[in-house]
């Protein structure tokens, strides 16, 4: 974490010694292709311009001093795997790698009516940039910012392009495959222990696979880690939407590439009880118990390992959502993961409702995010369609998704790397058309043919299972129990928002109750869980809630 604020030409900061004036103030993540003192150099020579050769993932602040008033620059990677987040107030700039490091550094949380919408109509997820306290904002991925004697600058690095796609089928899959193994390679240099998260899916399987291979040449094992649910075994029943336990899978991956592999199992009421932690980490309320879970995990990764790589992105980026393919994302225009609304009207009162007019904000984000997609003038209605919902995909669902690893990845030591959101291998794979990417209909058809040679024919080809979700209804009881305390609590901020006989009337309802809220991974006691971390929320950053 790290965090500063920049007044009226005077940085305020604990720094390190500079060198002819500059000094890299703060540098979060890590480089793949140079050293600190690369980076120095490379950025007191030539500024932003030198942003465009750096291969990582990172947020840095640098400070140019060597004029009379000086330059702050802050920018952010390619990807946006770290977050940077800045505020303006009066004459100064506060600016950090979370919320909470600007707040400590002096800026005053606060919520408008856009906090409130950000929160009921798109949450878990955020606009892009946008940092739902008033005024809070965050750098775009690919985006700088310089302050100095003219004000604020900003200009982006790097943009996602779309070209006509020229290789072969064959020559697809081979660059594919290519690209992705020199990701998880330069990914993999670290000081630190490194690891994997294994769970027997495909996307995961397939870096865990090169990883192992190329320890497996300095005649080292790859650790791997794969997450299941105290119990669950015994409650599990499989659905269109989890066809399969990673348990079997993951195992027969880990013997496959004899790894050092560990299964961590997580219980119903340590789930509930990092709900707040959660929080805490990643600076808003976030997916629940789907947070929670990978704290915990982490957590009992980080005692022992420092790096971890993930096989995140994968189907952000090479269609492997239903929504990708389902006939309802190419008909109604709506977020393809929250297509829904009633959904998230369940718990709020209705003068709430009717005042923050949730539906229009929703929308009003969709088409700002539609009419920024790169365009391929020769793309066909069909196709032009396809590639709205993969840009969405992108700018939305992933950033979510990057955003929980990394939060939950630092705030227990654990450097969560994924190399499926390498800059390289997403511009290669954003122009390749659906026809090859889904070719038969097989889904990440390019992805499963890169792993032939190096996967079980049973894991390349077996169907998408999400992230473990606890089915032991005891959770569900354990929520509903704290919801109703909160309930019963007068002086609870979220009494603000709730409703609470449409809150009781929820949790009498069947487990399934409703529709998924976001994505598949965010049903009835996710809803609960998000509510209750609402709760915690407001009352660890702002002194009152919002009405009204």
């Amino acid at each position: 974490m790290f965090s500063g604020t920049h007044t009226a030409g005077q940085l305020k900061l604990r720094a390190e010694t500079m060198r002819r004036g500059c000094v890299v103030l703060a540098f979060d993540g890590a480089l793949y292709n140079m050293d600190m003192e690369g980076l120095f150099e490379g950025l007191a020579r030539r500024g932003a311009g030198f942003l465009r050769e750096l291969d990582g993932c990172f947020a840095l602040a640098f400070w140019d001093g060597r004029q009379r008033e000086g330059t702050l620059l802050l920018a952010r990677d390619r990807i946006g795997a770290k977050p940077l987040f800045y505020a303006r107030e009066n004459d100064r700039l506060y600016f950090g790698s979370e919320p909470g490091s600007l707040f400590d550094a002096g800026f005053e949380p606060a919520l408008d009516k856009d906090s409130l919408r950000e929160l009921f109509a798109l949450g878990p997820a955020r606009s892009p940039g946008h940092g739902v306290f008033r005024g809070l904002r965050e750098l775009l991925p690919g985006q700088w910012m310089t302050v100095g004697r003219e004000g604020p600058r900003e200009g982006f690095y790097w943009k996602l392009e779309s070209r006509a796609h020229s290789d072969t089928y064959e020559e697809t899959i081979e660059k594919t495959t290519a690209l992705l193994q020199s990701a998880v390679e330069r990914q993999m240099v670290s000081e630190k222990p490194l690891c994997a998260f294994l769970s027997g899916g495909l996307d995961s399987s397939l870096v865990s696979a090169i990883a192992a291979r190329r320890l497996a040449e300095r005649g080292e094992l790859l650790a791997s880690f794969s997450f299941d649910f105290a119990g669950n075994s015994g409650h599990y029943k499989a659905s269109a939407f989890q066809p399969s336990q990673d348990a079997p899978f993951a195992a027969e991956m880990a013997e496959h590439l004899r790894t050092k592999h560990t299964v961590l199992e997580c219980g119903p009421r340590t789930l509930a009880d990092l709900l707040e932690p959660a929080v805490i980490a990643r600076g808003f309320p976030g997916m629940g118990d789907i947070d929670s879970s990978l704290l915990y995990f982490c957590s009992m990764v980080g005692r022992e390992y420092g790096v971890a790589l993930t096989g995140e992105c994968g189907d952000e980026i090479f269609g492997g959502y239903p929504w990708f393919r389902g006939e309802a994302a190419f008909r109604e225009r709506c977020f393809p993961w929250s297509r829904d609304m009633e959904a998230r009207k369940t718990f709020l009162r209705d003068d709430v409702l009717a005042e923050l007019r949730l539906e229009d904000y929703a929308r009003a984000a969709y088409e700002a995010s539609v009419a920024e997609t790169p365009r391929l003038e020769s793309d066909t209605p069909e196709e032009a369609r396809r590639r709205e919902i993969a840009w969405l995909n992108l700018r939305w669902f992933m950033q979510t998704l990057l955003c929980r690893m990394e939060r939950c990845g630092a705030a227990t030591g654990v450097d969560g790397r994924v190399p499926f959101a390498d800059t390289r291998l997403l511009e290669y794979a954003w122009s390749i058309p659906w026809e090859m990417k889904c070719k038969d209909g097989v889904v990440k058809n390019i992805l499963r043919e890169a792993g032939r040679g190096l996967l079980p024919e049973s894991v390349r080809a077996r169907q998408k299972s999400p992230f473990p979700k606890i089915y032991d209804p005891a959770y569900e009881r354990l929520l509903a129990e704290r919801m109703r305390d909160l309930l019963a609590s007068p002086n609870e901020p979220v009494h603000s928002y709730v409703d609470k006989a449409k809150a009781e009337a929820f949790l009498r309802a069947p487990a399934d109750y409703g529709k998924p809220w976001y994505g598949q991974l965010m049903a009835a006691p996710q809803r609960v869980a998000w509510f209750l971390q609402l709760n915690y929320w407001l009352k660890a950053y702002t002194k009152r809630p919002l009405s009204v």
